[in-house]
């Protein structure tokens, strides 16, 4: 069922719409509750980089809040006004339990044209190929469909129009993801990207990207 006029937090403004189909919360734990390597990194390198980027007296959304890691990490550190948005109940009310402002809602689509002035994004990314089947609902809520971008295409193509003329939006992707192949997503949505931070491991290297619009 779709998403529909989302109450948003005060200062906030949205507009109605419908949703995609819902794609399963990402969590930063494991089966067992264990915070996975993979995934607390990733979460990790986002939040530093946008605690280090973020104003006090900006306003930020986090798309696919999760946990509320990232969101709550970027507000005490910097004392902006953060608010998460997710499509899962279930990471909606884990991101509320983090003391974040959340609405719950499909990426970008509720917001309003210039709401915000930063917009940070941690997507689901790995490839899985169609015919596989997860038995674990959170690893399958990692998967980012054939080429692991499932969920980075409608971000892009949205993102712009919810940034301010000045805003920035910081987008975490994995080399297994296709890193040349995400700017050009957003070099086609009318975007601009740059090199933020990155880390490297062995099996993947993990970028974030700093994405403006292309006439500011």
């Amino acid at each position: 069922m779709g998403v529909t006029s989302p109450t948003a937090p005060p200062g906030w403004s949205t507009r109605t719409t419908t949703s995609r189909a819902p794609i399963p919360a990402r969590r930063e734990t494991s089966t067992r509750g264990r915070p996975t390597r993979a995934s607390s990194s990733r979460s990790k390198l986002l939040a530093e980089t946008a605690a280090e980027a973020v104003a006090a007296d900006e306003r930020v959304l986090e798309v696919g809040v999760g946990s509320g890691y990232v969101a709550a990490t970027v507000r005490e550190a910097t004392g902006a006004a953060v608010v998460g948005c997710d499509i899962g109940p279930d990471a909606c009310a884990a991101a509320r339990e983090s003391g974040v402002e959340v609405v719950r809602a499909d990426l970008t689509a509720p917001f309003a044209a210039g709401s915000a002035d930063v917009v940070l994004c941690n997507p689901p990314y790995l490839p899985t190929p169609p015919e596989r089947e997860w038995d674990d609902p959170l690893e399958y809520a990692l998967s980012g469909g054939e080429d692991g971008r499932r969920v980075v295409r409608p971000f892009l193509n949205d993102v712009g129009r919810v940034l301010r003329p000045d805003g920035r939006a910081y987008l975490l992707v994995s080399s297994l993801t296709g890193l040349d192949a995400v700017r050009e997503l957003a070099t086609a949505a009318g975007l601009k990207t740059r090199e933020r931070a990155e880390e490297s491991f062995p099996f993947e290297r993990l970028v974030v990207l700093e994405i403006t619009l292309s006439d500011s």
